[in-house]
């Protein structure tokens, strides 16, 4: 326990001082890291090739893991001694207090917080709340029977050394728990940051939650608030705590709608690290006995334990979430392939079926964004399909805009139907869905600077489109064009109800795709009183049921040469095409039915 006099004479700013240091060598190992990911692995997609790019690729990839544990432990010693001195700036200034009171009624505070007074010598121990009758202290001159009586003084000192004891004793409680943090902060021998490291860091980051909750506490991020209010408490931070808060509580920063791209990329990424470092970890347990004594006590002699089927159990879904997050390290390992720009992780949870959101490009500066929104049966362990589709958009809607930053991502936010039947023909996946959606495109806009800062289409597939049409019949839907692509309904009937307007309402379905079809049967559609035609000729007329691609739906439906359900996003196809155009705001070039 420290005593009153080194709480006194603690120099708190050099605790502050050492935290600005440590700080500093985050930071700089954050910005490194991005060069690493999105500087040499681009220089290694355009020089070498073969096995010279996998040495090159397994090389730099350990070296952002370095630069990855680099910041994060660095951040949480930051955040540690700055957490510390601010805590022990409370009771070092209730200690001084006491002892200037003492000094001012001339008490004597002594080496052990005891308190000596005048008139008569009472020593107290700090906390005490009792004060023992000791030797006369010698008068003043003049002074006739000393200072106040002594009972009032009593008092005083009684109060004087509590307050000095109830300081130490909450120094003492704030210097553990500290202590007790900053003791895990260290690392293993060597160069390799191995999984086992960043297992580790996780469990610092844990530990540092707990010791630091009132300095740093996660109830002051905002939680189900708006992407604004998300951007004013962003915005009221200075540089440090946002450090901190990012360092601290990573999840939480990450999943911030409003709050710039960088920074939610570069606390996923933590996220995402330390979630695959635990996964292959605890795929690397070895299992448990597979067989135990029939405790029936009859044939067969031995039956399979219920921890070996739990081990079986755990060991599927511990290999699908490592799928997932193999495609996501993918897309990260691919920046500068093609002129593929830095990947940006907007979103990253492996629980369930999963989620996770991707931008190719950053978002926040795009003349053009794309948001793409998957359909059914789709899942983090079966994803580098719908990331690929989003980096094939790119590069048309790129080519086709020369000189202009275009941004596509996809966004896997919501629980997606996992089945044809049933699932898929329910309306609550996207009645629940759809609130996610608009508060992610309203992060969007308000990081973007305002609905007028670039121009952003979503792009609709499957049972993505139906939850795009709830969006928008819920709310504002911050987009200027919607794509729906082999929908099975939007929940509304007519193109002009959605809220960017009929004109910039768009279709694709290919002859062979069978879902728009299957969409009216599950009552996925809208109903409108009119006549339904093909290709110019009446052949229903009523209140009828339509789809996106039904003519009396009323949407621009653009030529598609691809065929069946999942190949809109084919390379150089016209279906490919035609998005980008939209995309790219080239409308007069759009070719339609």
């Amino acid at each position: 326990m420290p005593t009153w006099q080194q709480l006194r004479d603690a120099k708190l700013d050099e605790y502050t001082d050492a935290a600005d240091g440590w700080g500093r060598i985050s930071s700089r190992s954050n910005a490194d890291k991005d060069r690493v990911d999105n500087g040499m692995f681009a220089k290694i997609h355009e020089t070498q090739k073969g096995e010279t790019a996998t040495k090159a690729g397994g090389d730099v990839q350990r070296l952002s893991r370095n630069y990855q544990y680099l910041h994060t432990e660095c951040g949480l010693i930051r955040t540690a001694l700055n957490g510390l001195a601010a805590e022990l700036a409370a009771p070092q200034k209730k200690v001084k207090q006491a002892l200037e009171d003492a000094e001012n009624l001339k008490f004597t505070v002594k080496p052990d917080g005891s308190v000596e007074y005048p008139t008569d010598s009472y020593v107290l121990a700090p906390g005490s709340n009792t004060a023992q009758h000791g030797a006369p202290v010698p008068l003043a001159p003049g002074k006739g029977e000393g200072v106040g009586s002594p009972d009032a003084n009593k008092g005083k000192a009684e109060d004087i050394a509590q307050r000095i004891g109830d300081a130490v004793r909450e120094a003492a409680e704030i210097d553990g728990r500290y202590a007790a943090a900053l003791r895990r902060l260290k690392a293993g021998p060597g160069l390799d940051v191995s999984s086992a490291d960043l297992v580790d860091a996780a469990a610092d980051t844990k530990a540092l939650q707990q010791a630091a909750g009132k300095y740093a506490d996660d109830d002051r991020i905002p939680h189900g608030k708006s992407p604004k209010e998300n951007a004013d408490w962003w915005n009221g931070l200075t540089q440090e705590q946002r450090d901190e808060y990012a360092t601290l509580y990573p999840a939480s920063v990450g999943a911030l709608d409003g709050i710039p791209s960088s920074v939610r990329d570069d606390a996923n990424r933590t996220v995402f690290a330390e979630t695959r470092a635990q996964i292959l970890t605890d795929l690397a347990k070895p299992a448990p006995n597979q067989y135990i004594p029939n405790p029936n006590g009859s044939y067969p002699a031995a039956v399979v334990s219920p921890e070996y089927r739990q081990w079986q159990k755990d060991q599927e879904r511990l290999k699908d979430q490592l799928r997932g997050s193999d495609s996501i390290q993918a897309r990260f390992d691919a920046t500068g392939r093609e002129g593929l720009p830095e990947a940006y992780l907007l979103g990253y949870d492996k629980d369930g079926i999963g989620r996770a959101i991707i931008a190719n490009g950053n978002p926040d500066t795009a003349d053009h964004t794309a948001v793409y929104v998957p359909g059914t049966t789709t899942n983090l362990k079966d994803f580098d399909g719908d990331i690929s589709r989003m980096t094939d958009l790119w590069y048309q809607s790129q080519a086709m805009a020369p000189g202009e930053n275009v941004s596509t991502i996809t966004w896997f936010g919501y629980d997606a139907p996992q089945s044809l039947a049933p699932d898929a023909m329910q309306k609550d996946f996207a009645y629940n869905g759809s609130p996610k959606l608009l508060q992610f495109m309203d992060g969007l806009e308000t990081v973007q600077g305002g609905p007028d800062e670039s121009h952003t289409t979503i792009v609709g597939h499957s049972y993505g489109s139906t939850v795009v049409g709830d969006a928008s019949n819920k709310g504002d839907l911050a987009a200027d064009d919607i794509v729906a692509v082999g929908s099975p309904g939007m929940l509304t009937g007519r193109a002009e109800d959605l809220d960017v307007g009929k004109d910039h309402v768009w279709s694709e379905a290919a002859t062979s795709d069978v879902v728009p079809a299957g969409g009216k049967i599950a009552g996925l559609g809208g109903y409108t009183w009119g006549v339904e035609t093909w290709n110019g000729i009446p052949f229903n007329a009523g209140y009828v049921q339509t789809v996106p691609s039904d003519e009396l739906f009323g949407a621009h439906r653009m030529d598609v040469d691809t065929s069946g359900h999942s190949d809109y996003w084919t390379r150089e196809s016209e279906s490919l095409k035609n998005q980008a155009k939209v995309v790219t705001g080239r409308y007069d070039e759009v070719n339609e039915d």
